[in-house]
């Protein structure tokens, strides 16, 4: 595509090349509303898309906003009044009155009531209307409303789980202000209720790539091309089934790039379902995720105004790894393939990556098939000729659906005057795009974790690193025997990190025993023997027992008499002190035997049965024996 191809872009940021301005769409709400159980359509996958968004932190790099639902009025710009009544007034209550109504605008078993059915509607549609009407103020390059994207509902019925087509409300908003508008559609089943909607009109082309044959809705047959003033600017590209990645970039780059050339559009709305990626539970197409974003990207790279939706998807997983994946895409950044930790972690199991992976489906589609029918697009594509022209008219300064300048303007004051001493209020931090030169990220961490983003430190270290610091501080601090340790190994070759009662009490004794700096020389010389005869080896088991030995020896051993019984032993006749000084020789040999037999013996228990004689019990038997050689004395 050369630049004499592309169109004057009617954004600021497109034509000056600065980065593009990306408004996201999201209401909270969207989540809490659920089909009848056992359905495959659930919108909680827009929650778990999301979470995805805000635990990747890719709102700093986008406007958040949370749309008005659409009103009844707003609604009524495409669909009939009386079809709209019936989604305002029906519940799962009161449906049983509304047999005939139900019948008549084909709600039931695909499109079931259940409660909040209007409000759902009016979220999905509201996010798509003030998209386009931001695109259409210049407020934004790319526009994203994953809840929106349901493509087969019509003008007066619900068909394929959708009841109100968001995307032909949207387009409605963009014809307003743009003369051309495509729109391209990668789900696996044919768009059409947006192409019934713009079948015969020039300004809207509606490019499908589908699966075709016995397949739902049964539409979109490559002989589809539009009539009346609208021919030839419908394309329809059916496929098979298994579809590759590799295939797929071989049609649709092609396809789309002589869209370009020969319609020139003003703007693009791509709606993204999900049913198209593998594995998906009503799907038939291989795509992978790459393969499926690898659209979003080259739509991107025309640097048209974008509105990019939902739709399909029934495997809740893959749709939200893909979705965030484009969001991603949409913003310019790189994404970590390991998903972050989030409130759904668990729904990604086993692998718990950013990716869907192809599988080995067997590729229907043939090579020739595929060239046959891109040769057949691009020749339709030639009969339309220049692109078409429009009428020159007023241009309405109030859109459909959404705020005008004047609206957005009285809400900013209104937000500043309620909060005039709050720094950075949720309005203001919707609204605020971090900029890629920044050196640290903002401190607006209570406001981002308020609404489901919690910042990632890419510094953090794991367990092991904390480990392997310590370790390392412990071995240049504690001891000389740590300092001489390796690999987390001491000198007698036991684990230092392995606390059991045995390595602590051994590390206990050898720093007990460990010599003085003036004796290491002479312990060196002098080799210790153990109890067992071994040289240089420590008996942790032969010290505590010497310990206990020497404690009840001690605890056993002769006390000498006070100074008082000394004195009277001196005053007494030579044969009282001969009778003292045996006591205290029998005394010594008697202990000095016990140490003998305590230092040959070490092994042995301790038997506290045979007691020495207490020392006081020996002084009074000395005393009465004194007293009575006394009182024989007196006697003669």
């Amino acid at each position: 595509m050369g630049d004499a191809v592309k169109p004057q872009l009617g954004s600021v940021a497109l034509n000056e090349s600065s980065p593009r301005k990306v408004a996201y769409f999201y209401d909270s709400d969207i989540g809490n509303y659920a089909y009848v159980t056992g359905h495959p359509m659930k919108p909680h996958r827009i929650r778990l898309a999301h979470s995805l968004i805000m635990q990747y932190n890719l709102y700093q790099k986008m406007e958040i906003y949370r749309a008005k639902p659409a009103s009844r009025g707003e609604m009524t710009q495409f669909h009939t009044d009386d079809y709209i009544d019936f989604l305002q007034k029906v519940t799962p209550d009161n449906m049983d009155s509304y047999m005939r109504e139900q019948g008549k605008y084909n709600v039931g078993d695909d499109c079931p009531v259940f409660d909040g059915l209007f409000e759902f509607c009016g979220i999905s549609a509201g996010g798509s209307m003030e998209g386009a009407a931001r695109l259409n103020r210049q407020k934004c390059d790319i526009a994203v409303n994953w809840a929106g994207g349901l493509h087969h509902a019509k003008k007066c019925e619900a068909s394929g789980f959708c009841y109100v087509n968001d995307i032909v409300l949207g387009i409605l908003e963009l014809l307003r202000f743009m003369k051309r508008v495509l729109y391209i559609d990668i789900d696996v089943h044919h768009g059409d209720g947006v192409e019934e909607a713009f079948y015969t009109t020039d300004r809207v082309m509606t490019v499908s790539f589908h699966k075709y044959g016995e397949y739902f809705p049964g539409t979109g047959e490559l002989r589809d091309i539009g009539i009346g003033q609208g021919k030839n600017y419908s394309v329809n590209f059916p496929l098979r089934d298994g579809i590759t990645d590799e295939s797929y970039k071989s049609i649709f780059e092609p396809v789309i790039e002589n869209v370009m050339k020969y319609y020139q559009p003003d703007a693009v709305v791509l709606q993204c379902g999900g049913d198209s990626l593998s594995g998906d539970r009503l799907g038939c197409f291989n795509l992978s995720m790459d393969g499926h974003a690898n659209c979003v990207s080259y739509v991107k790279s025309f640097g048209l105004p974008t509105l990019v939706l939902g739709g399909g998807g029934y495997t809740m997983r893959n749709v939200a790894r893909t979705w965030a994946f484009e969001t991603g895409v949409l913003v310019g950044q790189d994404m970590d393939r390991s998903l972050p930790y989030n409130e759904y972690y668990e729904y990604y199991a086993p692998d718990f990556e950013l990716n869907v992976r192809s599988s080995n489906m067997e590729n229907s589609n043939s090579r020739e098939y595929l060239d046959k029918i891109t040769a057949a697009v691009i020749d339709n594509l030639r009969q339309t000729g220049s692109a078409p022209s429009v009428q020159m008219q007023d241009v309405p300064r109030k859109p459909f659906g959404g705020m005008t300048d004047e609206e957005e303007a009285e809400l900013d004051d209104l937000d500043e005057d309620e909060n005039k001493d709050v720094r950075m209020t949720e309005h203001r931090w919707d609204k605020q795009i971090e900029n890629g030169a920044e050196f640290e990220p903002s401190e607006d961490d209570e406001m981002a974790s308020a609404n489901g983003a919690t910042r990632t430190n890419g510094k953090k270290r794991n367990f092991t690193d904390f480990k392997a610091q310590d370790e390392a501080t412990r071995s240049t601090n504690i001891s000389p025997q740590h300092a001489l340790a390796s690999n987390g190994k001491d000198e007698t070759g036991s684990d230092a990190n392995d606390d059991t009662i045995e390595d602590i009490g051994t590390t206990e004794g050898q720093e007990k025993t460990e010599p003085v700096e003036g004796d290491k020389e002479d312990a060196a010389e002098k080799p210790q023997v153990d109890a067992d005869g071994d040289v240089g080896m420590a008996d942790v088991v032969a010290s505590d027992e010497a310990n206990i030995k020497k404690e009840e020896v001690e605890a056993v051993s002769v006390t000498k008499p006070d100074e008082d019984t000394e004195k009277t032993l001196e005053e007494k006749p030579p044969a009282l002190k001969a009778v003292k000084d045996s006591a205290d020789a029998g005394a010594n040999q008697e202990s000095v035997a016990e140490d003998t037999a305590a230092a040959k013996d070490v092994d042995k228990p301790v038997e506290t049965e045979d007691k020495q004689p207490a020392p006081e019990a020996m002084e009074v038997d000395v005393k009465e024996k004194l007293d009575e050689r006394a009182d024989d004395k007196d006697v003669s």
